[in-house]
This record gives structure tokens, sequence and C-alpha cells, in this order.
């Protein structure tokens, strides 16, 4: 309770600065202006837009080295975190027990809240309700909608992933395709289960799954390479993460194959294969706003008790992007936004 207390007198205080910027911006049409440089001045150099007090939060998420999604995801956090006066930590690892060790040295440090992926939910369980016994709330985001409530989380936010799975069953129809190839890049990954299961149950066609080890780029090339050579009736091949679409693309080549790759996820390089066309479209999940909405989430519930989402998750996608919206999205891409 004192907690809610410092923070309304710091609500008060904001409101108070903010109403008073308001009334001199009402003056002349200049102080306006000037007010509003001001605060992107002050947002460009990363200082709090709030006086609360300087929580912690920290996020683990099922990454694994190198994956650009989670580079997009943490970006979102840290803006969050910048502009709501937060201490923010980040770490991550795509084994489920490793995840969890990471998430329990958190609670150890007594962090203010936890940001928790649930790709590998059974790993997770145990360490999420340990968390919730020692009075830090969890948000959980990407992975895992379906077992967040359960597990005691305030909320999820991402897509999910059955309806990402069913839009990309109804694209490929729409593009008149009849075999597809769903590549997963991770084993035991029950959102990646779900894309697959989504496709396959709307697509007219026939989907079938190729496991790929994702931590073996060379290795994925290679699995996608030797399917389309031998199987020349392939006429889409689906891959779950951006970085994994260039792979494919080289596959089909190599292979000779007409294909269309499409692919989940969105980054600078699948913007410029939308363009070039190399790629047919793209499941925009909105990584950074993942990232954003859960520090900001987190720090309202810290400073007002705030919970979004009514027991439902909160939805970032499923988008469709092609060639003609990824002109659009080129600049966010490249500043590692979108």
């Amino acid at each position: 309770m004192a907690r809610a207390r410092t923070g309304v007198r710091a609500l008060g205080a904001v409101l108070a600065a903010v109403l008073g910027a308001s009334l001199a911006g009402g003056c002349s049409s200049t102080g306006g202006k000037r007010a509003e440089d001001a605060r992107k001045a002050q947002a460009a150099a990363g200082k709090a837009a709030v006086n609360t007090p300087r929580w912690t939060f920290a996020m683990v998420t099922h990454s694994g080295d190198g994956d650009t999604f989670w580079d997009i995801v943490q970006n979102g956090a840290e803006q969050a975190a910048a502009k709501d006066n937060i201490n923010f930590l980040y770490a991550h690892s795509d084994e489920g027990q490793q995840q969890a060790q990471l998430v329990d040295s958190y609670i150890a440090k007594k962090v203010d809240g936890l940001i928790v992926t649930l790709a590998k939910p059974d790993a997770m369980k145990a360490v999420v309700a340990k968390a919730r016994k020692a009075g830090i709330p969890v948000i959980t985001v990407n992975s895992g909608s379906e077992q967040s409530k359960a597990y005691g989380a305030l909320t999820h936010i991402g897509q999910d992933e059955n309806i990402a799975g069913e839009a990309v069953g109804d694209e490929l129809d729409a593009r008149g395709r009849k075999k597809a190839l769903c590549v997963l890049h991770e084993q035991g990954n029950v959102g990646h289960e779900q894309r697959c299961a989504g496709a396959r149950k709307t697509f007219d066609g026939t989907m079938q799954n190729l496991y790929v080890d994702g931590t073996n780029m060379p290795d994925v090339q290679a699995s996608i390479e030797a399917k389309l050579q031998t199987d020349r009736s392939i006429d889409a091949v689906v891959t779950l993460g951006a970085p994994f679409a260039d792979a494919a693309v080289q596959a089909k080549e190599s292979a000779g194959s007409k294909a269309e790759i499409d692919t989940f996820d969105l980054n600078a390089r699948v913007a410029g294969a939308l363009r070039q066309g190399s790629l047919g479209f793209a499941v925009d999940q909105q990584p950074y706003l993942q990232g954003y909405q859960a520090v900001d989430l987190l720090w309202l519930y810290r400073y007002n008790g705030d919970v979004l989402g009514g027991g439902r998750p909160v939805l970032t996608g499923p988008q469709i992007i092609t060639e003609k919206d990824a002109a659009e999205l080129q600049e966010y891409t490249e500043r590692g936004t979108r």
C-alpha cells in the first residue's frame, strides 16, 4: 500500500507538470511547439517521462543466440523502460531448464517485475509459481498464451499462434498453393507446433512438417534443399522465423525449385526480400510492441494496479505483410522497431 500512495503522489506531480505545460502551450503557438520539442528531446535522450520509483524489471526469453526477432523485442522493452524510469535486465536461453534457472536468479535478486516466455511451459511452471509466491508480478509474452493465466501471470502479450497459423493457411489458399512445407527450427516449442497445425487446419492443400536444427543454419539450408530436390510438387515453404527465410531462399535457388518462400516474423532483410519478390509474404506479430507493452503494463500494475486484457491475451498479431506493405515498413525495420 505504501508503494501505491507513493505512486499516487508521483502521478499528481506528473499530471500537474503536464497540465502546466498544456496551459502554457495554450497561451501561444510557439509555447506548444517548445513543449513538444522538449518532450521529443527527452525521449531521444532516454530520459524518464515519470518520477515514479526506479523499479527493476527483468525479462527472460527462450531466444537462442543471434535471433534478430528478440533484438526487436528487447529494443521495445528498453525504450519503455527508459520512459518509465525502470532498471531493465535481460537474459535468454533456448533451453527450458536454463531459462527457468535464469528466472530463479532474478527472483533471488528480488526484482519488482518479471517478463517471461513459455515456449516450453512445463519447464517454466514451477519457477513462475515461485515468483508469484514471492509477490513478484509476472507477464508472459510471445509464447504460452494458453498456459499464462493458469500459471498466475497478470496477462499475456503476443499473437495467438493457432490464429496466426490459420491466417497463413488462408493466405496460401488465396495464392493458389497446393503443397506446402512448414519448417520448424526449435524442437519442443509449442508455439511452433501450433503455427504449423493452424496453417494445416485452413490450408486446402497438403502441408508437411520439416524439423531442422535452428542453431545450425547450413543444416537448415541443406535440409530444405534436399526436400525440394526430392519433391518437386512442393510449391510453398513456410519458415517460422525471419532468419530462416534467407536459408529457405538459398535452398530454393540451389534446388532449382519454383516454390514460393513465406515466413513468420519481419525484419529489415525480410522487408527487402518482400520488395524484391524473393519472399511472398511475412506474418508480423510486432515484437517491438510485445517488449514495450510488457514493460509498460508492469509499470502500470506496480504504479496503479492496472491490468490489461480482462483475463484474455493482448494480441499483437497476426498481420500479413506483402510486397505492397514492405516499402512503408522499411524505415521501421531498418531502425530495429519492426
